[in-house]
């Protein structure tokens, strides 16, 4: 009859090949389950990033204030001296938009009421007691824009710069009545010229509000006047004023729609 004895020795070898299998099979269950969960993971949810578009017509209103000196001159060296005007505007813009990248460039026109005046007892003005006095009736631009759309995080946001032609309807006056020294009054429309810059917010893919600052500045003869001794001498107005307005405009978008990325 034969016999087989088992020796420790031996019982460990085969204990040791058995745990070593054992490791490589569950390190090989491990890594194909990781694999597994790795493709089915869902991917991470990316919130929407609004694109937004300038380009187009626009129209809109706005209104603000403003405020600079006036000076009135003569060919016989009188001089006013500058005193202050101050008084608001409101009127309405239309408009274009074009947008290249980030870069907008645009044209815009604009027409105002207004009611920017001021007035000095100077001496040197006629009447009794002494005045010299202009008022900006209406301010009206047309306006080249430069603009950059996005500001830091805020991707509806364009700051821009502007400049152009500025008319306005200017009435200037001295005296009071003849007798009292130099006389006379009128209305004429100056043009000049304006500059200035602002920033505007995409609301909605059709609204813009904006806040925007102009120089303003207008000079030429407004109106003549009478002068015992010399008869009729035409009055220029040196008028220069600082306007601060806010606006909403309407965009027209027919071709181009807001769109997420």
């Amino acid at each position: 009859m034969l016999t087989y004895t088992v020796t420790p020795y031996r019982a460990g070898q085969a204990m040791r090949k058995l745990f070593g299998t054992a490791a490589l099979l569950t390190a090989f269950a491990t890594s194909a389950m990781a694999a597994d969960v790795a493709v089915r993971a869902p991917a991470r949810y990316v919130a929407p990033v609004a694109v937004y578009n300038w380009t187009g017509f626009f129209v809109g209103i706005e209104g603000g204030g403003g405020w600079g000196f006036a000076r009135q001159r003569d060919a016989l060296g009188f001089n006013s001296g500058g005193y202050n005007v101050s008084g608001g505007l409101v009127g309405g813009t239309v408009g274009y938009n074009w947008q290249i990248n980030r870069l907008v460039l645009g044209l815009e026109v604009d027409e105002s009421w207004a009611d920017i005046r001021g007035s000095t007892n100077t001496r040197l003005c006629g009447g009794a007691p002494p005045n010299c006095s202009s008022r900006l009736e209406s301010l009206g631009t047309f306006r080249g824009r430069v603009g950059w759309a996005g500001v830091l995080w805020w991707n509806n946001v364009m700051p821009y710069a502007t400049g152009g032609l500025a008319w306005g309807s200017l009435h200037g006056s001295e005296g009071d009545v003849l007798a009292n020294g130099a006389f006379g009054s009128g209305t004429t429309t100056r043009a000049g010229w304006t500059v200035g810059g602002g920033i505007e917010a995409m609301l909605t893919p059709n609204w813009t509000a904006k806040l925007e600052y102009l120089y303003v500045d207008f000079r030429g003869d407004v109106f003549n006047d009478v002068i015992p001794g010399f008869g009729v001498v035409p009055q220029s107005i040196d008028f220069r004023a600082n306007v601060v307005r806010a606006g909403l405009n309407y965009k027209f978008d027919w071709y181009r729609p807001f769109v997420t990325k």
